[in-house]
Order: structure tokens, then C-alpha cells, then sequence
């Protein structure tokens, strides 16, 4: 995480020296960025995986950055799709997260499915979102992060439901068995070092 945020305060110097400031207005936006999880988690005392802090640094850092102001996305026909599939897994899995502490960690106050059908759908609202986000960024400041438009639209969204699906069904499984499940290292972790939010919690 050190070296994203070296790298991107050093590319802010540089730009706001040598322009061009639209750059340097990225850089520093995507180091703010990355400071929020850190600052949320600080707020309400909530411990997050270093792996999982780690993975939403690097994404910020490679869509913002990367993608838009090294022009990745247009290099690497894969960046985008990576970048979504990965990011909606990510919110698969705290869509279930989020869904298991409002039930205090009780395993039985709700059937496995209909905690995974949260999950999935919590997934992609925040795909929905994004590709709203994009829409006005395109429309209002003139830039083209929908690249192709609708067509890209809709690929996203569909990636998006596949990583939402993936994280939400990892997140079904976890209830159902525990240490078979995908992912159920970084779960269990979460649940562990956050006791107070999973009260009702019962580790088999």
C-alpha cells in the first residue's frame, strides 16, 4: 500500500510542476481515496483484513489511475473486466458481511440463500452505481469512462453479476460448512477480530 501511495503522491508533484494539473487532480482524488477504508474502519472500530484493505487500495490505485490517466484500459482489453469482476466479488462478500452483522452473527435468523440473495443484490447496486457515476463524469466534464457506451454498460454489469455471484455464494457456503467454504479464511477473520458485532456467532 506504501509504494501506491508513494507513487501517486510523486506523480502528483511531478504533474503539478509539469502539468498537465488534470493528472496531478487525479492523483491526489485517488489518495484521498484510498485513505477512506482506514478512516471508516478507524470511525466505527471495525477490523479490516489487511489482505482486503490491500485489495481495495490496489483497485482504486489501477481503475482510477491506471485506467483512466495511463490509459489501461484501452492497452489491455482485460483491465476492465478484471477490475469489475474483481471489485463486484469484493462486494459480494461484504454485502454478506454486512448482512450476517445486522444479524448479530446468527447463523439461523435467516436461510443461507436469502442472506446470499442480499449479498448478490447489495453487489450489483454498487455496479449500478458505478455505471451511473460514469454516465455523469462522461456527460458533465466530457471524459469517456464508458468507452463504448451502452455496450460497455452492459458488459460491465454482466461482470459485475458474475463476481457478485461468486462472492455471495461464498458467502452461503461459509454458513453451511464453514472451512469448506471459498474465501472462509478472510470471513472467519473478519467475524473473529470483530466479536462484538457477531454476539449471536457460533463457530462450528
Amino acid at each position: 500500500m506504501r509504494l501506491v501511495w508513494l507513487a501517486l503522491l510523486s506523480e502528483f508533484v511531478v504533474s503539478l510542476v509539469t502539468g498537465p494539473y488534470s493528472t496531478a487532480f487525479i492523483a491526489l482524488g485517488t489518495f484521498g481515496l484510498t485513505l477512506l477504508p482506514m478512516a471508516f474502519a478507524r470511525r466505527f472500530q471495525i477490523y479490516i483484513p489487511r489482505s482486503f484493505m490491500a485489495g481495495i487500495v490496489l483497485f482504486l490505485f489501477a481503475t482510477l489511475f491506471l485506467g483512466e490517466v495511463d490509459d489501461f484500459y484501452y492497452r489491455y482489453w482485460w483491465w476492465d473486466v478484471v477490475l469489475h469482476g474483481g471489485s463486484a466479488l469484493g462486494f459480494g462478500l461484504v454485502g454478506f458481511v454486512a448482512i450476517f452483522m445486522l444479524f448479530q452473527g446468527d447463523r439461523y435468523a435467516a436461510p443461507p440463500w436469502a442472506m446470499g440473495l442480499f449479498a448478490f443484490c447489495f453487489a450489483m447496486s454498487i455496479g449500478a452505481l458505478w455505471e451511473i457515476f460514469e454516465y455523469s463524469m462522461d456527460e458533465i466534464f466530457g471524459t469517456n469512462m464508458q468507452k463504448s457506451g451502452l455496450q460497455d454498460t452492459m458488459w460491465d454489469l454482466i461482470v459485475d453479476a458474475g463476481g457478485g455471484l461468486i462472492g455471495a455464494l461464498s458467502g452461503v457456503i461459509y454458513l453451511k460448512r464453514d472451512r469448506g467454504a471459498p474465501f472462509a479464511g478472510l470471513i472467519r477473520d473478519f467475524i473473529q477480530r470483530n466479536g462484538k458485532f457477531f454476539a449471536k456467532y457460533r463457530d462450528k
